[in-house]
């Protein structure tokens, strides 16, 4: 207990709140690359309608494969460095996140909004014309 009086807590003499904030937010993550999983997964099924059979399609389907590995595997590295620091007891100002990951699939959902984008309107387009 502390000086401040009666039913007060010590935060400064534990790493962290025993919240379990780390596996929640690591959870989010793998939930996250199971979502880019499925969504290629279903695009294989949907992109041979607008792309044809050619091999375009694959190719868009093991990016998204790819990136969702690559989601898995950074939040695998991310959960295991945050945790790490958090029990370590060492120094408190270190920094605990960082910000690739979230820029990175912020990103990569970004670009596919835009290339989803462009093939609705060069359909829209294409259908206007025949």
């Amino acid at each position: 207990m502390s000086e401040g009086g009666a039913g007060r807590v010590d935060c400064s003499a534990r790493p962290f709140d025993p919240g379990l904030q780390p596996e929640r937010t690591a959870l989010a993550w793998r939930r996250t690359a199971l979502a880019l999983l499925v969504g290629s997964l279903v695009g294989l099924r949907v992109l041979p309608l607008l792309l044809g059979d050619g091999g375009v399609t694959y190719a868009v389907a093991g990016l998204g494969v790819a990136a969702s590995v690559t989601v898995l595997v950074g939040a695998h590295r991310r959960y295991r460095r945050v945790h790490r620091l958090l029990t370590s007891g060492a120094d408190d100002r270190a920094p605990i996140g960082g910000g690739l990951l979230p820029a990175a699939v912020a990103l990569l959902t970004f670009a596919a909004g835009v290339a989803a984008l462009a093939l609705a309107l060069g359909g829209a387009v294409g259908a206007g014309r025949g």
